[in-house]
């Protein structure tokens, strides 16, 4: 193993800390700079433009890499193009003595965990510029800071291609959705074939070190609920809390504030509450099959109405009332269970894939540890 010079990162690099423009500036037609507020924008490497600004307090040049600083904290993504950013990230820029951008984007994505650990704050967790100027990083001759990039991107585009795999196959689901239904089929208003319409609790609960998981939009992925959290809550606020959500097996969740529009089945008895900018939908099993709505949220028909109904630039939201008036295609029961049992059967291969994908990942984690402990160059 190699001992590398450890230098801090504020000796070999400089920061623009993010500063929220004013939200008369914001816009969604494309006039101004690609405005990034945090990591809700952020994709697997670079960011997703979703608004505008044509006011930018502070920016982002090309290839700076961007870093969120705040609820949550320590995820980093790179700037494709010159944007604005807000006061959920900072740029790190002019980056000295590291011959490839990429080699610090590793390495920063290798300490996320531990960068995230220096967040404070009670309500939400923070890093400051001096806490991003006190971060330690290896300085392997330049050489050998590219062979590291190199290799890390060729075993991040391995995993891309298992992740392509995966959109492919919920690609397939839509389109069979598609095949089977049509538009000939009446419409209904989703308060119409549902139990409950409601959302997560409108009141900041008391966080415990350890409890039941409360959730937020970002557990939210992939159309799948992450029950991965830092935030807990008592046994006796959750029963207090369940009593407005009586979650169980089938029901549907729906993003509706920021990245709004994303549904996700409840799979599990695993206890859990959530916070109000997620929709909470039970669907009557006599009228509609669970598995069916989902797909149909996803479903250009409801997703056009989505669209249209949500209000706000910068934080886009649905409301409640809003949505209980979205008008879903209802094909007869025994045709809704016919592609749920299509799905059941697409979902058992996404299940052998992302097996592969975690063997992937954890072996990308050690092939990280590796690089930057000098054990393999």
């Amino acid at each position: 193993m190699r001992k590398w010079e450890m230098v801090r990162l504020g000796d070999v690099a400089s920061f623009n800390m993010g500063q929220s423009p004013s939200s008369d500036s914001y816009n969604n037609t494309g006039e101004g700079l690609p405005f990034f507020q945090g990591k809700t924008d952020f994709g697997i490497m670079y960011p997703t433009v979703r608004i505008y600004c044509t006011k930018p307090k502070k920016t982002a040049d090309k290839y700076d890499i961007l870093i969120s600083v705040r609820a949550p904290v320590g995820t980093v993504n790179i700037a494709t193009e010159l944007c604005c950013i807000g006061r959920g990230l900072a740029a790190i820029s002019q980056i000295e003595n590291i011959s490839n951008f990429k080699y610090l984007y590793y390495y920063l994505q290798y300490k996320e965990n531990e960068i995230a650990r220096m967040g404070v704050g009670s309500t939400f967790k923070a890093i400051s510029k001096k806490d991003l100027d006190a971060i330690e990083i290896p300085l392997p001759p330049l050489p050998v800071q590219q062979k590291i990039a190199d290799v890390l991107d060729r075993a991040n585009a391995l995993i891309e291609k298992r992740k392509a795999q995966l959109e492919k196959l919920d690609l397939l689901a839509k389109s069979q959705f598609i095949q089977m239904f049509d538009e000939n089929y009446g419409t209904i208003e989703l308060k119409e074939i549902c139990s409950i319409i409601t959302d997560g609790t409108h009141q900041p609960p008391k966080f415990v070190d350890y409890g039941i998981p409360f959730i937020f939009v970002s557990n939210i992925v992939n159309n799948e609920i992450l029950y991965e959290t830092n935030k807990y809550i008592s046994e006796d606020d959750y029963k207090t809390l369940i009593k407005r959500t009586p979650l169980e097996i089938g029901d549907l969740l729906l993003t509706t504030v920021g990245s709004y529009g994303n549904p996700a089945i409840v799979k599990t008895t695993q206890k859990f509450c959530f916070q109000r900018h997620i929709a909470y939908i039970k669907p009557i099993n006599e009228i509609v099959n669970t598995q069916y709505l989902h797909t149909a949220f996803l479903c250009d028909l409801v997703k056009r109405q989505i669209d249209r109904k949500v209000k706000g630039v910068a934080q886009k939201t649905l409301n409640l009332s809003d949505l209980k008036t979205i008008r879903i295609m209802l094909p007869p029961l025994h045709l809704q269970n016919q592609f749920a049992a299509y799905v059941e059967q697409v979902e058992a291969q996404k299940a052998l894939i992302k097996q592969s994908l975690e063997l992937m990942e954890l072996e990308y984690k050690s092939l990280m540890q590796m690089c930057f402990n000098g054990e393999l160059y």
